[in-house]
This record gives C-alpha cells, structure tokens and sequence, in this order.
C-alpha cells in the first residue's frame, strides 16, 4: 500500500549529524568550484590581453556572454529540477562546467572560447541555484541559517583563491592552466558526489513514497535516530493531497493570486543583493582609483577588504539561526545600508579598510541570506523554478548593471553609486519588515495560501508554525497540514 511519508516533517525533526555535515561539504565543495571558475575572468582575460590572443572588444563579449549563460542557467536549473530530480540536475550542471573548461583550456581561438565559456557559464548559473536549493531540501530548518552560512564560506574562499591562484598559476602556466585546474577541480567534486540521494520532498511530491522513505530512513540512520518513524498512509492525509502532489505544477503559479507576493517578495531579494554585490565589490578598485591611489594601492586595498567575503558568512554561522532568517536579513541590510552610505566619506587608510572590511562582510551575509533562503519562499512542486526565476531576472539585471553604476558614477561620482546601493537595502529591508515572510519559522510544506492569512499570526504571508503536537512522533503529520498547498487553485 502506497504510504504519506510526511518527509518534511521528519528531516527537519532530525538533529544534525554525520549525514548532513558530509552532504553540507559536498554541496559547499560544488559551490567553491562555481566561484572559482565564475570569478577566474579577471586574470585570465588580462593574460590573453597581454599576449594577443583576445581583444578588448572579444573580452567585453566574454564577460557579457558569461552574464547571458548564468542567467539562462538559472533558469534551466529551475526546470530540469522541478522536472527530472533535484540530484540528477545538480550532477548534470556540475560536469556540464567541469567538462567544458577544460575544453577551453585547449579553446584554438578566443571566438571558440566564448562560445564554450556560454555554454559553460549555463552549467554554472544553474550549480548558484541548485546549491542553495539543496541546502533548503535537506538540512533541518532549525540549522539551515548555519549551513547557508558554510555555504557562503566556500563561495567566498572560491572568490579569494581564484584570484590568488591565478597570480602563481598563469605566469607559470598560461591562462589556460587556470580553467584546467577549475574543470579538474569540478569534476573530482562530481565524481565524489555521485552517491547523493535524491531529495524526498521531491520525491514524495511525484508520489515516489517507497524511494523517499528508504531516504529518510538511512538519514536518519546516519543522524543518529535508532527508532523508526512508522509513516502514515495515505487514507489519514486530507483527501485528494498526495494524489495532487503527483501533477506537474505550471511556471505561471509563481504569478498566481496565492504565491504572486512571495514571487515579488523574492524578486527584489534577489536582485538587490546581486545588484549591491557587484556594485560594491566589483567596483571598489576603481573607486579607490579615482579618489587619488595608485593601481597597484587599490588592488592592495581591495585584497585586503575582500576577506571580509569569508567573514561575513563565517558570522552568519553563529548567530543567524539564533536570531531567525528573516531578522538576519533586516539586520545585514540595514548594516550594508548604514556602512555603504558612511564608506564614501572615510579618507583615511586605517578607516577605508576597516569600514569597507565591515561593508563588505555584510554585503556578503546578506547576499548568502538573500540568495539561500529564497528557494524556501515556495513549496517543493515549483521551488526549484521559483528560486531559478528570481536568479533569472537578477542576472540580467547584471548584465545591464555596469551602465547603471557608470551612469550614477559619471554623473554623481563614488557618494551617487554608494548612497544608490545604500537606498536599496533600506527599500528591501523595509519591505521585508512589512511582508513578514519569516522563512525560520515556517515548514516548507505548509506555505499558507492568501486567504488563510487572517488567520495567521505572522502578516499578510504568515505561516502555520509547523511544529508536532504536543505528544505526536516526529514523522507525524501537525496539526492542519496539508501538501496539497503546493499546487496553484483553491490549495494555493
């Protein structure tokens, strides 16, 4: 008899263990290798500047072709997900990336090289939302802001060995010894993650509850939990909800009535805290520049305040799953509002460092937060598509972001682009306040449609708090839930 393995609630009743801190590594170790080779650019399109390979004008389509991709896989990631499994994709977006770099290392002409770095930057803007999706799957909710923030830890330690490998590597080895080491690199971590499980939410929700159940049941093995969780049929769910599971859900839901303002909401998340990163970590030297320093100064400067790109996140470890997710981002982006608006106004050295050490740790906290926790806006038939669609639109916004901050910079010079960047997260803090989706309190199965919202404690997109009943089992269902919210309708 098929059986409702309630997965949701029993993953995130599990206490952390061995399960989770090797899976946590090995979807760190895929994003260290999405960082590594997204940010390898700099370096490498210097050297084949240098060495007449390329041009500025083929550079200029490389990076912009780069955008393109990112974007474009944001999307496919989405799909293919929500499709065919969260583990096929993730293991499909990292060896697409592994494997065509290194047949850029052997690329005979820049015009063959940016035709492969597009098709390879698919691979990568899909492994940005599959990483941080898979976080949202399978690690308790409880713990999730700590693994997000480990999460951003790698990102970060990709952005900073990029740039410090490629200083020893392409003198010694060319431009090309860089995208070999990141394609090598890819695919050991492919080949080291091909025993992943596939997600059970996922699975359950494509009524495949006989593959979610021997899931759960080895993580909770390896978690530790001796007791074996008896699943509840089917026939004690409320009616028609497993069966509703089992249909494809339409991309157009995310603009339906009941999910419209959690798409809206993640939206802005999503490009605020793309846009604010780019515009002030991609920018800084050039903003020392034109205050009066020296290139080779700036590039010290920068060095220097971009390791607060590892300890931004190494701080959300500790205290985001104290304060809640929601709180956290109000936090940091009230903190990247105050520090982005002060920044302009330091002069002295020790005070450009350590204030733009903090800006830059909090721009990165809440671009690890803004990034992680909106797949959880949405239930699991269409999270993966959510989350995607809201990268989607982020990266191209990217791609029209150099002429915005050139314009506010040509225009009002560094305090325009600053108090620019500094005006966006006041907005999105402030709206977050209001909309009140509080991603730590809610189970993903039990996002509540809008007319439950009265009923709710937690504001126009509250949730039911989706603890067990006092006395219940761990994999028992709570009080009220039902999955059957995951598809568009009267259900939401």
């Amino acid at each position: 008899m098929n059986t409702h393995v309630n997965a949701g609630p029993r993953l995130d009743s599990l206490p952390t263990g061995r399960f989770h801190r090797r899976f946590a590594l090995l979807v760190g170790l895929g994003m260290f290798c999405d960082s590594f080779d997204n940010t390898l650019s700099a370096g490498v399109l210097a050297a084949m500047l240098d060495t007449g390979f390329s041009t500025l004008e083929l550079n200029s389509l490389f990076l912009s072709v780069t955008f393109a991709g990112l974007a474009i896989g944001a999307s496919f990631a989405g799909w293919l997900s929500d499709r065919y499994g969260r583990g096929f994709a993730f293991q499909f977006s990292l060896a697409l990336f592994g494997a065509l770099a290194l047949g850029a290392a052997m690329a005979p002409s820049m015009e063959v090289l940016i035709v492969l770095r597009g098709v390879m930057s698919i691979g990568m803007g899909a492994e940005y939302v599959i990483c941080y999706g898979m976080i949202t799957e399978f690690i308790p909710r409880g713990r999730r802001g700590r693994y997000l923030g480990l999460l951003g830890i790698f990102a970060g330690l990709g952005v900073s060995l990029s740039s410090l490998v490629g200083w020893v590597v392409i003198p010694a080895l060319s431009w090309r010894g860089m995208f070999v080491i990141g394609g090598v690199g890819a695919l050991i971590v492919w080949w080291l993650r091909r025993g992943m499980p596939e997600s059970p939410r996922w699975l359950e929700s494509r009524g495949r509850y006989e593959e979610a159940e021997a899931i759960i049941q080895r993580i909770e093995r390896e978690s530790g939990v001796s007791g074996q969780v008896v699943p509840t049929p089917v026939a004690h769910q409320a009616a028609g909800a497993a069966d509703e599971n089992v249909e494809w859900v339409p991309i157009t839901v995310l603009f339906s009535r009941p999910v419209i303002r959690r798409t809206l909401m993640a939206l802005i998340l999503t490009v605020t805290c793309l846009f604010g990163s780019y515009a002030v970590t991609g920018w800084m030297p050039t903003f020392f520049v034109e205050q009066g320093m020296t290139v080779s100064k700036s590039l010290g400067f920068n060095a220097a305040i971009m390791s607060g790109y590892v300890a931004g996140p190494l701080l959300c470890v500790f205290i985001v799953d104290r304060l809640g997710r929601r709180r956290s981002i109000m936090m940091f982006g009230t903190l990247s509002a105050i520090f982005a608006g002060v920044y302009p106004f330091m002069n002295e050295p020790a005070q450009v460092i350590a204030v733009g050490f903090v800006l830059v740790a909090t721009v990165a906290s809440f671009l690890t937060l803004g990034l992680g926790t909106t797949p959880e806006f949405f239930p699991t038939a269409f999270r993966f598509r959510g989350g995607g669609f809201t990268q989607t639109v982020g990266r191209i916004g990217l791609i029209f972001s150099p002429f915005i901050v050139l314009w506010l910079f040509s225009h009002h010079g560094v305090l325009g682009v600053i108090l620019a960047v500094s005006g966006m997260y006041v907005v999105v803090t402030l709206l977050n306040a209001v909309a009140g989706v509080d991603t730590s309190r809610e189970a993903l199965e039990q996002l509540a449609p809008d007319g439950d919202a009265d009923e709710a404690p937690e504001g126009p997109r509250a949730t039911h708090d989706a603890q067990p009943e006092p006395g219940a089992s761990p994999g028992s269902s709570p009080s009220g839930s039902s999955l059957a919210v995951q598809r568009p309708g009267p259900h939401g």
